[in-house]
């Protein structure tokens, strides 16, 4: 189901609690919700759409794909970005990282741990980021 986009900041800086089995719905609603905003939004995390979980959902490019409780294991290739939110006006600059490591459940629940570099791995620490209440 599409949710509409949370904006306030106070709810954003609170950091999400580890999803589990039963957050499969929250996964769904997210890849509903950013497929309706596509156009100006290529990520997504829970709390964006109201729930303190750890889910976020990523455009990779080819398809969109959910995560559950994203973890980033390692970094390499520090750069200084400029990024946009759905849920904040205008853009801000931040920090991030070239290429990433990540583990991850995915929608099946299986454990997955994989390398991602360039614009998709910029996307997954924005939306790490919001799962420990951090924007930019």
């Amino acid at each position: 189901m599409v949710k509409k986009i949370v904006k306030d900041e106070f709810f954003l800086k609170q950091k999400s609690e580890p999803a589990t089995k039963a957050d499969q719905q929250v996964a769904i609603d997210l890849l509903d919700t950013l497929k309706a905003n596509e156009a100006g939004c290529v990520g997504l995390a829970a709390n964006m759409i109201g729930v303190k979980k750890c889910v976020i959902a990523v455009n990779m490019g080819f398809m969109n794909v959910a995560m559950f409780n994203p973890v980033i294991v390692s970094r390499k290739g520090e750069y200084e970005a400029e990024e946009g939110c759905l849920s904040l006006t205008g853009t801000r600059k931040c920090t991030r990282y070239e290429e990433i490591e990540l583990e991850y459940f995915d929608i099946n629940w299986k454990k997955q741990c994989h390398k991602f570099s360039g614009w998709v791995a910029e996307i997954i620490q924005h939306e790490v980021d919001h799962c420990n209440g951090i924007i930019i």
